[in-house]
């Protein structure tokens, strides 16, 4: 039956546009598909095109986004609905207009998704936990150590993938605990890091990174003298191999390639039953910071944006903090 009122409901406006308002059939087909779809979007939700409320609109919106729908085409299908309301409301089919007062996509930022603490905690610690589960070999022991200071610095600085991959041993301060990262457009900031981080780091630099190192080495001379200096854990000293300036390595003193890095990100993640990406640990650290009560231009100086619209995607998340806190302590934020 709704699909039947719905249909009755799209034919008579598309006549409306045809007639009264001339418009071409390449404009009316737009509006057939753009209305079309809301309408089928309603029928999931058992509403119909005469009952929807603001709400369905922009979670159908929403929606379209999610779904790697353009801002152009989404304000496009905001604009035939539009119309269609406006259209209703003139005819007193309807007494309310739910796209009354819904801002334009194009002004629209999808939160970007985020890892739950309990889930970060999972994929921080997932590298060690997967070479504690198999037997360890001084590579893949050194391989789980640069991870896990990885993972850590991603989720301490919200880095950027290329940031992390290009970030130089220069660039970090540990012992101020902080680096100095080059972002967007070569613009440089000041990225704190946390104890966790810096410890992971620690780790890192003094027992896994040189067996990295080493690798390389072992491989440019394989002299019986360098494999066995390999095996016993000490460096060769027939090679002159000019150590990697770079802060991450992959094997061999090798530069990582922004592939390895979403792939080990991926796996780590395993565990918690999602699949997270570099970018997802970034926002995560976002949005843990503005969820524990850190006030947005500093987020936004963390992430190195360089408008705070940018960080303003996370502004709800602020909100729904300070309600919070407001039920939670104002005397008369509760039912007496």
């Amino acid at each position: 039956m709704a699909s039947e009122a719905n249909s009755r409901l799209l034919s008579d406006f598309l006549d409306y546009l045809r007639i009264e308002k001339g418009l071409a059939p390449l404009s009316i087909s737009a509006y057939t598909t753009d209305i079309g779809q809301f309408a089928e979007f309603l029928e999931k939700r058992k509403r119909m095109l005469l009952t929807a409320r603001r709400g369905d609109v922009r979670e159908f919106l929403q929606d379209l986004f999610s779904h790697q729908v353009d801002g152009r085409s989404v304000g496009r299908k905001l604009s035939a609905l539009r119309h269609l309301y406006r259209y209703l409301l003139l005819d007193k089919k309807i007494e309310h207009d739910p796209t009354l007062n819904i801002e334009s996509p194009r002004q629209w930022k999808v939160l970007p998704k985020a890892l739950a603490r309990e889930e970060m905690e999972t994929t921080l610690t997932a590298p060690l936990a997967r070479a504690g589960a198999h037997r360890q070999t001084p590579e893949s022991a050194a391989l789980a150590l640069r991870d896990r200071a990885m993972l850590e610095v991603f989720y301490a600085g919200a880095l950027r993938v290329s940031e992390v991959t290009n970030a130089k041993l220069e660039d970090l301060k540990l012992e101020s605990g902080y680096m100095l990262v080059r972002g967007k457009g070569d613009k440089e900031r000041v990225v704190p890091l946390g104890k966790s981080a810096q410890d992971a780091l620690a780790e890192y630099l003094a027992e896994a990174r040189p067996v990295l190192e080493r690798i390389r080495a072992a491989r440019e001379n394989p002299h019986p003298l360098a494999e066995n200096a390999r095996r016993v854990g000490h460096p060769a000293s027939t090679t002159s191999t000019k150590n990697s300036p770079l802060l991450f390595i992959a094997r061999g003193g090798r530069r990582l390639t922004r592939q390895r890095v979403w792939q080990m990100v991926g796996a780590a993640s395993v565990a918690t039953g999602r699949h997270a990406s570099p970018h997802m640990l970034r926002h995560s650290c976002a949005t843990h910071m503005v969820e524990n009560g850190a006030d947005l231009r500093t987020v936004q100086t963390i992430l190195g944006h360089a408008d705070i619209s940018t960080t303003q995607v996370y502004t709800h998340l602020a909100l729904d903090r300070l309600r919070t806190v407001y039920q939670k302590h104002h005397p008369r934020a509760k039912a007496r």
